[in-house]
């Protein structure tokens, strides 16, 4: 009670007169304060044993307060606590809230006299100790810390700027993993571009000096790149009125664009090629010092690749024409040789005119194949190819068809080249009278305006289209395209046909292919829709609605060039007026484009009985990674597209398996200068 009294007293005194300050909390620090610093003092290092071991910083706090609270109300009563703590309310770092916030500094200084670190090292160093055993604080406490400064004790000064070097070590250290990272990457890239092969990635990349071509290209390519900014910059030099610097650019221009040429690759530059590099590039950077302007030579180039987008799209359309005519022109030393065979064939008498073992044509026990074509050259490989192969040449049988035009050529190379023990007839289109206008609806549409329009008026505005050219194609206007579908009536006494057409090679026995059991169809051929673009809706208009009602879209499409007919059914199944009916509802052509294929998908649809895919391997006319092995087991291969073995266009890797059935050392083929 005395305490009490004297606390009170105290308090009363400091009331009173603050002179008489200095004793009284002299006696609260030793009867009060001191207890308090030790249990505070022992709360600290054990917080500081917390931190090293990982413990949550606010946790640690919370259970030091609360331990030094208990243990001083073992010890005080709860007024005198209340005394306490409104007496040190104003004593800045003596106060509980200093003790709790930890802002007590090493030497204990009171607020009012100036402290200094450097006062004390042995303190400084023990602080800063203490600092770096802690771990980083909450991100919400280092927010307010760092809030406002102004008021910061000199211990707190020196931790905050302990923290901040801290951050800065970190963030150096991030930065530094970063850019190990990315020498890592860069090292990792030049590795695997050494295992690239060097002709995908060409010359003009950033590892050219890793890979180097057999024919390099990069001077190439930059005097192409100089020109590009020489007609920009000359472009803009007259746009700005610079005169002198436009004739130089011109100037340089000229002697480049005659030094470049034609060359394809850095050996075919002359000499003086890089000098003129060399003169371009300081005129260049001379242009770009005076006339460099973002927005304009951004413009400028844009506006030059619209005009080379424009010419290759027209370059595309002419080689497109041109790619067409070469493939459906009948080369210059064949012509030759069908004149020729052509002369002689009229000068034979009638009586030798005709071939040996006519009453064959219309044995149904014999093996009889459907070869219609006006190549003269290319008939002759089929037929020798398929006798060269077969194991019993006497029992097959070939009629072959071809035009007025190619007649006698047809019939007098046969005549001086017969093929061994088979049996060949030879028959002329033209002279088949039943197939007319009258019944024949192809016949008809040829003969309408619109056809006519649509194949010879070249100035008709749907001809600008590149794709559209590959449809006016003459072979259209061939009946000889359109006769497969008319087989029972040219051959109406045979059972089975074997159709063929005169771009393919026998390479094995095709015997085999009559005593596959067709299961009912009429139409036995390879399928092709390996890829989804050999499916019906390749070749069909399957937004009308008479295509869409009938016809799947993804029905599997199938090949023209070696198809087994059963002609029994095809009667049964009237294929041939199935065809009629198509071809009458497409006189516009809005079912499908003109062709053989399309209306062969329609009318053989549900009637063909997929066959073996090695009897017929396709693609040899346009696609040049098809298997060698694949082409070698493959009883029959074929040329489908435009290049033909017999043009110049053709595929050399593919050529010999066609030249090796042709005797080039034969009179008329020597004579025509026809070579390998």
């Amino acid at each position: 009670m005395a305490l009490k009294r004297g606390l009170s007293g105290v308090s009363v005194h400091r009331n009173r007169s603050s002179g008489s300050r200095l004793p009284i909390l002299i006696l609260v620090f030793f009867s009060v304060l001191a207890p308090l610093v030790f249990f505070v003092g022992r709360g600290l290092y054990i917080s500081d044993q917390n931190d090293i071991q990982g413990a949550s910083h606010k946790q640690n706090v919370d259970w030091r307060e609360r331990l030094a609270l208990q243990s001083i109300r073992n010890l005080i009563t709860k007024e005198v606590i209340d005394v306490v703590t409104t007496s040190t309310a104003d004593m800045g770092p003596l106060s509980l809230d200093s003790f709790r916030k930890g802002n007590l500094s090493a030497s204990w200084k009171v607020i009012g006299v100036e402290s200094s670190v450097e006062d004390n090292a042995s303190s400084e160093s023990n602080q800063k100790a203490t600092d770096l055993k802690q771990e980083t604080p909450q991100v919400k406490d280092a927010k307010i810390l760092d809030d406002d400064h102004s008021h910061d004790a000199p211990a707190r000064t020196l931790r905050r700027q302990l923290r901040e070097k801290r951050r800065e070590k970190r963030a150096a250290e991030l930065v530094q993993k970063d850019v190990e990272a990315t020498v890592k990457l860069e090292n990792a890239a030049i590795e695997r571009s050494k295992a690239v092969d060097s002709a995908v990635l060409g010359k003009y990349n950033i590892w050219r000096k890793e890979n180097e071509n057999d024919n390099p290209d990069s001077t190439v390519r930059l005097m192409r790149d100089q020109i590009i900014m020489a007609k920009v910059y000359i472009s803009i030099a007259k746009m700005k009125n610079k005169p002198e610097l436009q004739e130089e650019l011109q100037n340089k221009l000229k002697e480049s664009q005659h030094a470049l040429g034609d060359s394809a690759s850095d050996a075919d530059l002359s000499r003086s090629a890089h000098e003129k590099i060399k003169a371009m590039g300081q005129v260049l950077s001379k242009a770009r010092e005076q006339l460099y302007d973002c927005k304009l030579v951004t413009g400028k180039l844009r506006a030059m690749l619209q005009t080379a987008e424009e010419q290759v799209r027209s370059l595309k359309k002419q080689s497109t024409f041109l790619s067409q005519l070469a493939a459906k022109t009948i080369p210059n030393a064949i012509h030759c040789m069908s004149m020729r065979l052509t002369i002689e064939y009229y000068l034979l008498p009638p009586e030798k005119r005709r071939f040996p073992r006519s009453e064959n044509l219309e044995n149904p026990n014999l093996y009889h194949y459907a070869l219609f074509s006006d190549n003269v050259l290319a008939a002759s490989v089929v037929v020798n190819s398929t006798i060269m192969n077969a194991k019993d040449p006497s029992k097959h049988v070939f009629h072959l068809v071809t035009d007025k035009l190619n007649f006698g050529a047809m019939n007098m190379w046969f005549l001086l080249n017969p093929p061994g023990k088979a049996t060949i007839h030879v028959e002329n289109v033209d002279e088949f009278k039943w197939l007319n206008s009258s019944y024949c609806p192809v016949l008809r549409q040829l003969e309408t305006a619109a056809m006519k329009e649509y194949y010879f008026k070249a100035d008709h505005p749907t001809t600008s289209g590149a794709s559209n050219l590959k449809y006016r194609n003459p072979k259209y206007l061939s009946m000889l395209n359109h006769l497969r579908f008319y087989l029972p009536q040219v051959y109406p006494k045979l059972d089975k046909i074997l159709f063929l057409d005169d771009d393919i090679v026998v390479q094995k026995d095709l015997t085999g292919l009559w005593s596959v059991d067709l299961h009912g169809k009429v139409n036995g051929a390879v399928e092709t829709c390996g890829e989804s673009f050999h499916r019906f809706d390749k070749y069909l208009n399957f937004s009308n609605p008479h295509i869409s009602r009938n016809f799947d879209p993804n029905a599997c499409g199938w090949a023209y060039g070696m198809n087994m007919f059963d002609l029994k059914e095809w009667k049964k199944k009237d294929i041939t007026g199935i065809y009629h009916k198509w071809q009458n509802m497409n006189e516009d052509r809005v079912l499908w484009k003109l062709g053989t294929l399309p209306p062969g998908l329609i009318t053989f649809y549900g009637l063909t009985h997929p066959l073996e895919k090695s009897w017929h391997v396709l693609g040899l006319g346009y696609n040049p990674s098809i298997d060698k092995r694949e082409i070698e087991r493959a009883a029959v291969i074929h040329y489908n597209g435009n290049m033909k073995p017999w043009l110049e266009l053709a595929m050399t890797k593919y050529r010999s398996y066609w030249t090796k059935y042709i005797k080039y050392d034969h009179p008329y083929l020597r004579n025509c200068n026809l070579s390998e």
